[in-house]
Formats: structure tokens, sequence, C-alpha cells
């Protein structure tokens, strides 16, 4: 069995609600790091049907138990009335909850209680590269980092099988969307789009839907945990610099099986574009298993010049080139940056398997910078 990077002992300094995407992994973390705690799984049917029609029998079922003593909620989004009992159970008998859930929409769409700071939030990610022995690359750009994904012969199988989950129970059960076929469109339209800056009107126009919509359907990806938008650095200095935000998909190979991309070849703009993608995931996670306050954004004059990820208030500056010859024409966008922001760190991540400095510029071969980003040497 693999070891996660997350550790939840560390994280019990006080209850936590853990959000992350289906098939993440959370349940096997769950029984296998606290497996003394408290479990309520439910997914099953019989304990979800009685806490729904009875949310106190929490509160029965506890109410004797020591302080500090763990207790685990599965999928506390199907039955968000027990945070009631929770809050009561915390205030008065100092019980440590971890709830969990892959959907944060039910808690935020209906006002439920989020335990006013007696809770805070931890997410959960896909594999990360730290945590893979012999970590394959061209593997994780095709297959993706979902466990079972990630191990498998036939990695297309199983994301049409977690996309069609996806739909019919996040989205038809929750009542989220009303036209199932528009949604399947925009889906299709946001993974043309996936690592590329958001035009809505464009995007509406495409699926013949209208703008407002096409923002609420972003909103319900990232509710949903199934992507994220990265912000504009837009601290300006000296250039006219673009604000629109750029969307990932949580998972580099979603957007393979929407677009019915079955392979990738070294080279192609489609494995640049899935290179970037999967550096993008490996410092979002590194952000948040972390806890780091700074931020992840990207960088882009209105006349074309980029940077693909930058760190905090410029601390950081890494472009991304999925190039095994980094030459002076990739340095561009860095050299760009740092004549506006001199305090940056300039990074170049790429398969060019000779590490060094050009200039001040470190350029790292993937496998450096990954072992690197997890050690905390980056940031």
């Amino acid at each position: 069995m693999l070891k996660r990077y997350l550790q939840l002992e560390n994280e019990l300094d006080s209850s936590i609600f853990l959000f992350g995407a289906r098939q993440t992994g959370k349940s096997t973390i769950l029984r296998t790091q606290l497996d003394k705690a408290v479990y309520i799984d439910l997914l099953d049917s019989e304990l979800l049907m009685r806490f729904r029609s009875n949310p106190s029998l929490l509160y029965q079922m506890l109410q004797d138990k020591d302080a500090n003593t763990i207790v685990v909620i599965d999928e506390i989004p199907e039955v968000p009335e027990l945070l009631n009992e929770v809050h009561r159970l915390i205030s008065e008998k100092g019980i440590k909850f971890v709830l969990c859930g892959s959907s944060a929409r039910k808690l935020k769409r209906k006002g439920y209680n989020t335990l006013g700071g007696r809770a805070y939030p931890c997410y959960f990610f896909p594999l990360v590269s730290a945590e893979i022995p012999d970590f394959d690359l061209n593997k994780a750009l095709l297959h993706g980092l979902l466990p079972t994904h990630y191990f498998a012969k036939n990695p297309q199988r199983l994301l049409a099988a977690y996309i069609d989950v996806y739909l019919k129970e996040e989205l038809l059960q929750e009542s989220i969307v009303r036209q199932l076929g528009s949604f399947q469109r925009f889906l299709e339209v946001a993974a043309l789009s996936n690592g590329e800056m958001i035009n809505y009107s464009n995007i509406a126009t495409d699926c013949g839907i209208k703008t407002h919509t096409v923002r609420a359907y972003f909103d319900i990806l990232e509710d949903t945990l199934i992507g994220y938008r990265i912000p504009a650095y837009t601290k300006v200095l000296k250039r006219r610099l673009i604000h629109a935000p750029k969307f990932y998909f949580f998972d580099v190979a979603l957007p393979h099986y929407l677009l019915n991309r079955t392979s990738l070849a070294q080279g192609t703009i489609e494995y640049g574009h899935a290179f970037e993608h999967f550096i993008i995931q490996e410092l979002v996670a590194y952000i948040g298993y972390n806890h780091k306050s700074e931020k992840l954004s990207y960088w882009r004059t209105q006349t074309g010049v980029e940077v693909d990820a930058v760190i905090g208030d410029a601390k950081v500056a890494i472009e991304i080139k999925s190039t095994d010859n980094i030459q002076n024409k990739h340095l561009k966008g860095l050299k760009s940056f740092v004549s506006d922001y001199p305090g940056a760190r300039p990074i170049v991540v790429s398969l060019d398997k000779i590490t060094r400095k050009i200039d001040d510029i470190n350029v790292y071969y993937v496998y450096d910078f990954l072992s690197a980003l997890w050690k905390g040497e980056i940031f």
C-alpha cells in the first residue's frame, strides 16, 4: 500500500473537514491512518436513512465518549443536518471530528452549520510524484493520478466510468444541472480550454448557453472538486496585464477522456499541455498539503509574454517547458518577469536532463524539480 503524503494525525489539533474528489483515496486513508477512530460511513444505506430521519442519534451515540475521541464521518454532505449535532459534541464533549466529503456544494448551498471555526478545511488530492516508488512521468500524464487509474492497464474505461458517475451522482441526484446535455457539451469545451485563459463569452457561444450559465458551471466544477481556477498575477509595475483566470481539471487525465485522446507523444502540443497541467497539479497539492500561505497564480502581459506559475507575491516564477533542450529562447517570459519583479526566483522545469543555471535562472530536469519541491527546497 502506498504511503500518502498527508498524515492525518498531524492535522488533528482540532476537528477538520477533509474534502477530496471521488476516488482520490479518502476512505482508504481514513481507515488505515485512523484505525482506532469511531467510523461512521454514510455510504451505508441503512445508517444513511436512520441519520437522515433522526440526526440526534449522533449525539445519543457519542455523548459518553471521552474528550479527544476521534470520530470520522465519511460523506458528511449526505446528511448535513448532522453538523448541528457535531457542533454540540465538539463544544460540550471535546470530541474531534474528521468530516469527509467529495463536494462542499451541499454545505454551501443551503447555509448549513459549518461549525463556526471549530473545524478547518483540509484537502486531499490525487497521487503526487513523491508518493509513488519508481514514478513514471509519461504514465502519469496519460493515465492520470487517481490511484486506481495510474496503476490500471486500461485507464480509459475507468475514466469513462468516473465521468459517468460524476454526471449522474454529483449533478443529477443533487439537481444541480437542469439540462445535462448542455453541461456535457460544456465539459467538452472546458477540456479544450484546460490550462488556457477562460473566455466565458466564447465558451457560452460554443455551448449555446448564456455567459452567466458558463460562470455557474465553472462554480459547480470547483464546488464538486472536479477542477479549479488559477488567478492571474496582477500586481502591476510596468506592463498591462491579463486578468482572466485559467482553469484546470483536478486530474491531468480527465481532458484526455473528454477529448477522446488515448495516447500522448512527446513533442506534440497535447503532450506539452499535459506536462504543464501535471506540474500545476503537483504545485496545487504541495501548497494544499503543507498549508502554504503563498497563492498560486500565472502571469501574462497584453503582448503575450507569459510565466506559467507564480508563487506568492512574485516569490518564485516557474516556466514549464516540455522540451528536452532548454535554450535562451525558452527563457523570454522569465527574463521579462524578473525585470519587472527583481526579487523573484526564476525556475524552468523541463525534460532537459541537465539541471543547471543559465544566467540567474535555475533550469531543472523534471525529476530533479519534483524531488526538490517535495523536500521543501523550491519554496
